[in-house]
């Protein structure tokens, strides 16, 4: 297998935030229509084999989005959290920085790694400059106020565009490196 890329595919609003100001997604299909089929997110994740989400993120897709199926059961699945619980096979309860995690899965060859969120994941990777791609669907909403995508980064991230395009109502941008 190649060397892994670490790929940060995430859902937006049209003014950058991943979540509205508590903390709720069910604005993602707000004026998107389902009259193409949209592919895209499948496509992009039967190239991972390791997904890296944050226990708030975690909780909302075992009790709220997919209580009954974990949508991850066939890669690993880092959690970060302060409060590590009991691993199972394919999840791993951690409080080690996901910079040391992403660091450690670049040096070993594997599928891509999923960035899944939330914003406190997202931010420690950007600083370090180790997201390889930019996945971005933009929902055609504005919500004022939320988590944002981006907060605070210290230093400028330059990236070059690979592609854009459009399905259902919605803006799908990737950005690489550099």
């Amino acid at each position: 297998m190649a060397k892994r890329k670490i790929i940060l595919y995430i859902a937006t609003s049209l003014d950058g935030f991943i979540a509205d100001r508590n903390g709720n997604i069910d604005w993602l299909s707000t004026n998107v229509d389902s009259s193409e089929i949209d592919t895209s997110y499948e496509d992009f994740y039967q190239q991972v084999d390791t997904v890296i989400l944050g226990r708030t993120t975690y909780d909302q897709v075992t009790q709220v989005l997919s209580p009954d199926n974990y949508p991850y059961s066939d890669s690993t699945s880092y959690v970060l959290t302060s409060r590590p619980g009991e691993s199972a096979e394919s999840i791993i309860f951690t409080d080690q920085p996901v910079v040391e995690i992403v660091n450690n899965l670049k040096q070993t060859n594997g599928g891509n790694v999923f960035i899944v969120g939330g914003a406190s994941i997202i931010q420690p990777l950007v600083e370090a400059n180790l997201i390889d791609e930019y996945q971005l669907a933009t929902i055609p909403v504005i919500l004022g106020e939320g988590i944002p995508l981006f907060k605070s980064i210290k230093e400028p991230v330059g990236l070059q565009i690979k592609n854009i395009s459009t399905v259902n109502n919605v803006v799908y941008r990737t950005y690489v490196k550099n």
